[in-house]
């Protein structure tokens, strides 16, 4: 599975991947879906923003390519967890392209940086969530 963020990407990884004469579908509809999880194609492209939520993905493949990164790391996680989850058989590999001394540089360190923040948001409620049961248990 291939995401993109922008159309001129899309058309330039479809002109390349024509000439390796591969199954290539664009994730539009029900009938994409289930011509990937049938395994009919051999790479599947989508938009981060078209597959992030709801869509069981995880029978066609369990290899994901980011051509360009976004910003956001919830439409990354989650149009990640379209393999990467309950029912894949297979270990996933997630691969993102960057261009060294790139803005491409700039938007992994972000997407590691508001990760890291994300986690320790949560080790923070999970603390203060034990802290007001062990008090409520006192009294």
């Amino acid at each position: 599975m291939i995401f993109y963020n922008f159309q001129h990407d899309l058309e330039r990884i479809q002109r390349e991947l024509k000439r390796l004469k591969l199954r290539v579908g664009v994730l539009k509809d029900s009938k994409d879906i289930a011509k990937w999880n049938n395994r009919e194609l051999d790479i599947l492209l989508a938009h981060p923003a078209s597959a992030a939520y709801g869509l069981n993905l995880q029978d066609g493949g369990h290899h994901i390519v980011w051509f360009g990164l976004n910003w956001s790391l919830e439409l990354y996680q989650q149009a990640n967890a379209r393999l990467y989850r309950q029912g894949q058989k297979d270990t996933v590999f997630i691969h993102n392209l960057i261009t060294a001394d790139c803005r491409d540089e700039d938007v992994i360190d972000a997407l590691e940086n508001k990760n890291e923040s994300q986690e320790a948001l949560l080790e923070s409620l999970k603390a203060r969530i034990k802290q007001v049961k062990e008090e409520n248990n006192r009294r």
